[in-house]
């Protein structure tokens, strides 16, 4: 394949369709706003977090180049350790009230449980502020387009979260596939070891109610999320495995894993997604385990793909005359690519890829010429990218000069559509459920087409 037909932004992107005034979608509620100001790189943002304990500790503190002026979180235990970091931030528990408060914001990290992520992230759009979204992006098919949208209406700049993006090894990749490195791209299996030893999931009933801990706001915890009483095993961590907050195992390293995949193979919408196996499927949490197998059509240059997903520590096998001594499923999580003339396996734990064939590891191939603009290469102690503040300053940098961040929605819109849309065939195994990515909806099988969106508590609809 000659890699002077790409295009640059495309590299960027990882999209290969625009987002266009008449595409398939919601309307979003205001239709007139302002494009948002871009800054002078030499500029600081003024920065809110909206969710600031975990996984929020980092995301305001890779942006603490800039100037952190608020801080948002229903529970000030969990948010007191960034209170005493940034003594000079306003300090907020429901966001709403922040944005209408604090105009100085220019721009918002957002790092909640998934069911709040596009309610805050279109809110903030609304506002003109930029956004950075971890992920997945959104909860459901729905949302993810409608950020997507959303994002192009305001002219924000917006990141998604998965901050292996911003490393050397995924452009790398995409690279040694553009090349023809290994021929024709036929299977993809990528797999993690979650949600085994990280959070539960395979719950069948609600837990019992408990007292709400005084520092916590459970209503608006909750959110657009149904009322239920409140119990420690929902929050502040182990919401990720309830159907109604989280988006399980796949939502959690799908869009870390698979992001590499999208820009290597151009992928857009899957025409299938089936669930091949699952182990204690409930309808309060996710399973177990589960395998999921996604296919994907003939794209421009592109072979028709199938793309295997397992979770719960499941592994594929070994493609024939491959040896286990290679190690090459060794790492828990971890993506390997099949073609025509040979593999690739991402090896996170090296930063690097490693090149199969004939059967056995190559080491000496010819590097393809890096046609991908590499990001400012930060590095901690152990030499290693630091990948998520190197993710950051990518998002920093699109807010202040309108630069194409590495996974703005353009990316990580489409790709979180099919990735929450596999959670929907959790509750339809074994049949293959055929998808028209255009208009959300399930052809040949109207009953899951409930899933493809969801209801929202009063005052917290999303348009």
């Amino acid at each position: 394949m000659s890699t002077n037909k790409l295009s640059r932004r495309l590299f960027l992107t990882g999209s290969a369709a625009a987002v266009t005034a008449g595409c398939a979608g919601p309307r979003i509620r205001k239709t007139t706003l302002a494009k948002s100001q871009f800054k002078s790189p030499n500029e600081k943002l003024n920065i809110a977090s909206i969710g600031v304990g975990g996984k929020g500790r980092s995301d305001v503190d890779t942006c603490n180049s800039e100037n952190i002026v608020a801080l948002c979180d229903v529970d000030w235990n969990s948010a007191s350790g960034a209170f005493k970091r940034y003594p000079d931030a306003k300090k907020y528990k429901d966001f709403r009230i922040m944005l209408e408060d604090c105009k100085e914001i220019d721009a918002v990290t957002i790092s909640t449980p998934d069911h709040m992520h596009a309610i805050a992230a279109l809110r903030c759009m609304e506002a003109g502020k930029h956004v950075y979204v971890q992920k997945p992006l959104t909860h459901t098919v729905f949302e993810a387009r409608t950020l997507r949208q959303a994002a192009h209406r305001y002219g924000v700049a917006t990141q998604m979260g998965n901050q292996g993006a911003a490393t050397d090894m995924h452009r790398v990749l995409c690279e040694m596939i553009w090349a023809g490195l290994i021929g024709q791209v036929r299977e993809v299996h990528s797999w993690t070891d979650r949600p085994t030893g990280w959070w539960p999931q395979g719950i069948p009933d609600p837990l019992p109610p408990a007292d709400v801990p005084d520092h916590l706001d459970w209503d608006l915890w909750l959110g657009p999320a149904p009322f239920r009483p409140y119990n420690p095993g929902y929050c502040p961590f182990k919401w990720r495995g309830w159907w109604d907050y989280g988006c399980g195992a796949l939502g959690d390293i799908a869009c870390h894993n698979l992001s590499p995949v999208v820009k290597a193979l151009r992928l857009e919408y899957p025409n299938s997604v089936e669930c091949l196996h699952e182990k204690d499927y409930n309808l309060q949490t996710y399973p177990n385990e589960s395998i999921l197998r996604y296919h994907f059509p003939q794209r421009g240059g592109f072979s028709a793909v199938d793309l295997y997903w397992y979770d719960g520590k499941l592994k594929p096998e070994l493609p024939q005359g491959v040896s286990e001594e290679l190690n090459l499923l060794s790492e828990s999580t971890s993506t390997m690519f099949i073609g025509d003339q040979g593999i690739i396996v991402m090896k996170g734990d090296a930063g690097s890829n490693v090149l199969v064939q004939n059967g056995e590891i190559v080491k000496d191939y010819k590097h393809p010429d890096p046609i991908i603009p590499r990001l400012p290469d930060i590095r901690n102690d152990q030499g290693r990218q630091e990948s998520d503040r190197m993710h950051k300053l990518d998002w920093i940098r699109s807010c202040k000069t309108g630069s194409v961040s590495g996974t703005n929605f353009d990316h990580a819109g489409p790709l979180t559509e099919w990735v929450v849309m596999g959670n929907i065939s959790l509750k339809f195994p074994h049949q293959r459920l055929l998808w028209d990515g255009p208009n959300m909806r399930f052809t040949n099988c109207p009953e899951a087409n409930q899933y493809v969106s969801k209801n929202y508590r009063k005052s917290w609809e999303l348009i």
